[in-house]
C-alpha cells in the first residue's frame, strides 16, 4: 500500500471502530457510568491500571473496585477512615492485590490533596509532542507516600523503556476530542496531538504487517518508531489509530 492508500484504509477502520458499540466490550464503560469529572478520571485510572488479560476479567474486577468504593471513587479516596480499607484486602486481579489497591487510594488522597489531581501532574511535564516524560514523573510523585516495593510494578516507566500501555490508553481516555461519544476529552490543558498509542500485542502484529512499526519488542522504542508513523499520518489525532490497529488484531484476527 502507498502512504495516502495505507491512510485511507486505517481512516475507514476508524471510523468503523471509533463508536458507542466499541463501548460495550472495552473496559471504556467503566468511567462511562459516572458524570463528574474526579470520578471519570480515577475510575478510568485503576480499570486502566488492571488492564491486561483476559478483558471481560478486567471489566468485572473493575466493576467490584468501583463497588468496593461505594462507586463513588473520588469522595471514597478523599473521606474514607482507615477502616473503610479492610473491605479492599480481598481484591484482587491476576498479581494485582488488595496491598495494592489500597497503596493506590493512597497514592491518588496524595496527588488530590497535595498536586491539584491527576490532569495537573500529568501536564506539569508535558512536551509539545510526547507525554512519556509525564509518564516518568507521576509515577515518581504517586509513589512518594509510603508503599511496598510490589506495588511499584504496578505503574509503567517509559524511562525504563517500558511502552506504558495502559497508562498511555488512559491518557487517551482523558485528553482525546472524540466526537464519537468513547474517549472522554475532559483534560483541557493537554492536547491529542501529545499522546501515543496504547502499544500491545494487538496492536503492535497489525502496526507490523502494515509497515508501521519494526522493531520486535513492544518497548518505548517501538512505542516512539510507531508514534513518528502515526503522526505522519495525522499529526493533530494520531492515536485515533488506535481504534484501527485494536479493532483489526482482536475483532478481525488481521
Amino acid at each position: 500500500m502507498t502512504n495516502s492508500e495505507l491512510k485511507e484504509f486505517l481512516d475507514s477502520k476508524v471510523i468503523q471502530y471509533n463508536n458507542t458499540k466499541f463501548i460495550e466490550s472495552d473496559p471504556i464503560q467503566i468511567p462511562h457510568q459516572f458524570s463528574k469529572k474526579e470520578d471519570i478520571e480515577i475510575s478510568g485510572f485503576l480499570t486502566a491500571t488492571i488492564a491486561w488479560g483476559n478483558r471481560k476479567s478486567i471489566i468485572n474486577n473493575a466493576h467490584r473496585m468501583m463497588l468496593l468504593m461505594d462507586n463513588s471513587p473520588y469522595d471514597f479516596i478523599m473521606n474514607h477512615q482507615e477502616s473503610d480499607l479492610e473491605k479492599l484486602t480481598s481484591f484482587v486481579h491476576r498479581t494485582f492485590n488488595g496491598t495494592d489497591f489500597i497503596t493506590f487510594i493512597s497514592g491518588l488522597k496524595h496527588i488530590y490533596t497535595n498536586y491539584n489531581g491527576l490532569e495537573a501532574v500529568f501536564a506539569k511535564h508535558a512536551e509539545s509532542n510526547t507525554l512519556q516524560t509525564s509518564i516518568h514523573h507521576f509515577k515518581r510523585v504517586f509513589l512518594e507516600i509510603e508503599h511496598l516495593k510490589r506495588t511499584e510494578k504496578h505503574i509503567s516507566d517509559p524511562f525504563k523503556n517500558s511502552a506504558a500501555k495502559r497508562l498511555n490508553m488512559f491518557l487517551r481516555w482523558m485528553i482525546r476530542q472524540d466526537n464519537a461519544g468513547v474517549d472522554f476529552g475532559i483534560w483541557n490543558t493537554l492536547s491529542p496531538r501529545q499522546l501515543s498509542c496504547p502499544l500491545d500485542v494487538h496492536s503492535g502484529n497489525v502496526a507490523r504487517k502494515l509497515g508501521l512499526l519494526s522493531r520486535k519488542q513492544n518497548d518505548a522504542k517501538a512505542l516512539a518508531e510507531l508514534d513518528a508513523n502515526l503522526r505522519n499520518l495525522d499529526p493533530n489525532d494520531p492515536v485515533k489509530y488506535d481504534f484501527a490497529l485494536f479493532g483489526l488484531g482482536v475483532f478481525e484476527g488481521f
